[in-house]
């Protein structure tokens, strides 16, 4: 999967994903794939080990194939895992009409410590997607906020949450370790979504279109707030996105307000005047006399 640059996703998006955790490619896929996928999903798929290559999980051909490879889909999935992904694993989950429960809120990572890489989950859906139909339920911006898997199931709702509503045949992209459930449908329609989970085989290094790397919009969505990050508490996302911007961009300068610089200060250089006058009397640090 390489795909013509005009495709890729441009700085000011990247940046959106990585202070949202998530890009959404509303209507993506045209009329005549969604009409297709309704009984490709209902039939099933083959389930593939974690690691499959793309080619061999999906190839030409295939439904899915022809799903990853529209070009904005396609562009967005190389600008954030590369040309060669792997496949992580993947799903079709299917509400039945008034049916379902209400998952607890949740992140799909038991701890994954990683801060400068990350996975990316695909969910594709079909069909529109009403507020009655339940929809995915996610809390933008918690991405990098580190937690076991259902280590916040306790909590029912947090401040700023979302519930997707869309149009027939988009497209979400999410980090991995995003916040989210899936809700009850509550319609009298089922609620379709196919998922699959992408493994980087690159380093996430500049994937994108930087042309616009230094456009001033770029670390405006860098700085973007949530309700539930509100006030002091939101200083830890900015030092967590500003170290992930880092790691995708190559800056190892780049900061948001000095907290990550501040965090990172550790002096190396010794003050060679400071030590010769504590250790006093020209000895050096294990007692013996200087020459």
């Amino acid at each position: 999967m390489n795909v013509d640059r005009k495709h890729l996703l441009a700085s000011v998006e990247m940046a959106h994903f990585v202070s949202h955790g998530s890009l959404v490619l509303e209507s993506a896929v045209p009329e005549s794939l969604n009409a297709r996928a309704i009984s490709v999903l209902d039939a099933g798929m083959d389930r593939h080990p974690y690691g499959t290559a793309l080619d061999t999980a999906f190839p030409q051909g295939t439904f899915v194939r022809e799903l990853l490879d529209l070009p904005a889909v396609a562009g967005a999935i190389q600008s954030l895992v590369g040309p060669r992904p792997v496949i992580d694993h993947h799903a079709v989950h299917v509400r039945p009409p008034r049916g379902g429960e209400a998952q607890n809120l949740h992140a799909d990572a038991v701890l994954d410590p990683r801060v400068d890489a990350f996975d990316v989950q695909l969910m594709y859906y079909p069909k529109a997607v009403t507020l009655e139909q339940g929809g995915t339920l996610s809390v933008p911006g918690t991405h990098l906020r580190r937690i076991n898997e259902s280590g916040i199931g306790r909590y029912q709702n947090l401040a700023g949450q979302t519930r997707l509503t869309c149009p027939a045949g988009t497209v979400v992209l999410l980090h991995h370790a995003i916040w989210h459930s899936g809700r009850r449908n509550d319609s009298d329609q089922p609620r379709y979504m196919f998922k699959i989970r992408f493994n980087p085989t690159v380093r996430q290094l500049r994937l994108w279109n930087t042309d616009d790397i230094d456009d001033p919009a770029v670390r405006a969505a860098l700085t973007t707030t949530f309700p539930w990050s509100a006030g002091p508490e939101g200083r830890l996302e900015l030092i967590n996105r500003a170290r992930l911007w880092r790691s995708l961009t190559g800056d190892a300068d780049f900061d948001i307000d000095y907290y990550l610089t501040r965090a990172q200060l550790r002096p190396q250089t010794v003050d060679s005047a400071a030590t010769d006058s504590r250790l006093g009397g020209g000895r050096t640090a294990d007692g013996w006399a200087m020459a």
